[in-house]
């Protein structure tokens, strides 16, 4: 049985053989435009808790959240197709030691602007919102761990100390190959769309590597992976592990992607008091 994706490549595959840059921009569109993030019922009736402030980039809106404290700031920054209430479970334990809790609505997901998503855009997200509240942490699950590494080291984001880093990919390479195998692409339309995203957004896949950008810091950081992660392979974080000097490696095990466990927020939680 062929799957919807299976479908969906061979017809670009097919575009491609006619025009090459036409099945890379429709690649590079379906790799970009999330199906899902946007907030749930339960989710809203969480962050409704928090005060709700816009900031914008470029013409984009910026969806924040604050839970006040006293202490240091944390900003939260959720993956792919996810938004701000995917971090409750985290939240709660944060508020009770008295931390300042800001979270962001990354592009296209949640109530930010935007109709696509991009890791770069995600950072320049980042960076307004750090320009803004000043955090002295920052905790980012997938892709927003690689917009977090992305903004310190290239966007120069001021002030933070410590870095979280949850299910993180090092390189985009290994992201969009991952694309491709699902779509079934063909050598003709990969190469397409990699040539594409480099004029898109000048950098090759091949060339935006989390890892490599990660050899710039030497901010505090831990690394937590599930070895049984099948969106972001457990490799990623041995490499990343290997390139972010000051840091630390936590393997777990049955808790997949999603990281959403009490002994993830402990070790969180032990991580910002150390």
């Amino acid at each position: 049985m062929i799957t919807i994706p299976k479908s969906l490549g061979f017809l670009i595959n097919s575009v491609g053989i006619v025009s090459k840059k036409t099945a890379a921009r429709v690649a590079l569109y379906l790799f970009t435009t999330p199906r899902n993030g946007q907030i749930t019922p339960k989710q809203s009736k969480f962050l409704k808790s928090a005060v709700s402030k816009t900031l914008f980039f470029e013409d984009y809106q910026i969806n924040t959240y604050t839970w006040k404290g006293s202490g240091p700031t944390i900003l939260l920054a959720h993956g792919w197709e996810s938004n701000s209430g995917r971090w409750h479970f985290l939240i709660k334990d944060m508020q009770d030691l008295n931390y300042n809790i800001v979270a962001l609505d990354a592009p296209a997901h949640g109530n930010s602007g935007s109709k696509r998503f991009n890791a770069i855009l995600y950072a320049n997200f980042m960076q307004v919102v750090s320009n803004h509240y000043h955090p002295d942490i920052v905790i980012g699950h997938s892709v927003g761990g690689m917009a977090a590494v992305y903004a310190q080291t290239k966007l120069k984001s001021a002030n933070v100390k410590k870095m979280v880093l949850l299910g993180t990919p090092t390189k985009f390479e290994g992201v969009i190959n991952r694309y491709y195998h699902m779509m079934g692409f063909s050598e003709r339309t990969k190469q397409a769309t990699n040539k594409h995203i480099e004029t898109v957004f000048n950098v090759a896949p091949k060339n935006f590597s989390t890892a490599q950008f990660s050899k710039q810091l030497a901010i505090k950081s831990l690394i937590i992976h599930d070895n049984k992660d099948r969106v972001i392979p457990y490799a990623d974080a041995i490499e990343l592990h290997a390139n972010l000097t000051n840091s630390t490696l936590i393997t777990t095990s049955g808790f997949g992607h999603s990281l959403k466990d009490r002994s993830i927020s402990d070790h969180i939680l032990t991580f910002l008091k150390g």
